[in-house]
């Protein structure tokens, strides 16, 4: 059973003998191109989402921001003392 180098070797003398040997740099040109303009389109899409993601979220409503401010806040639990040594 061919290993992986080998299966690379015979796509490539398929692909030749499919397509030309001319026809292969225009087709690896285009694949180049296709490429990069997938690679363009993910930038602008990730700067369209960094730019909604960065603005500020809505203010909150008076009533609500009362409400947080009147409840209790809970005391840190106390940390236990150390013993001391029994003297014997």
């Amino acid at each position: 059973m061919p290993g992986p180098s080998e299966w690379v070797i015979i796509a490539i003398v398929a692909i030749v003998v499919i397509f030309g040997a001319k026809k292969v740099p225009e087709i690896a040109r285009s694949l180049g191109r296709s490429q990069s303009e997938f690679k363009k389109g993910v930038k602008e899409g990730q700067a369209e989402l960094g730019e909604t993601q960065t603005t500020p979220p809505p203010a909150q409503a008076p009533v609500q921001a009362q409400a947080q401010e009147t409840q209790p806040q809970a005391a840190p639990p106390e940390e236990p003392k150390p013993e001391a040594p029994a003297s014997g």
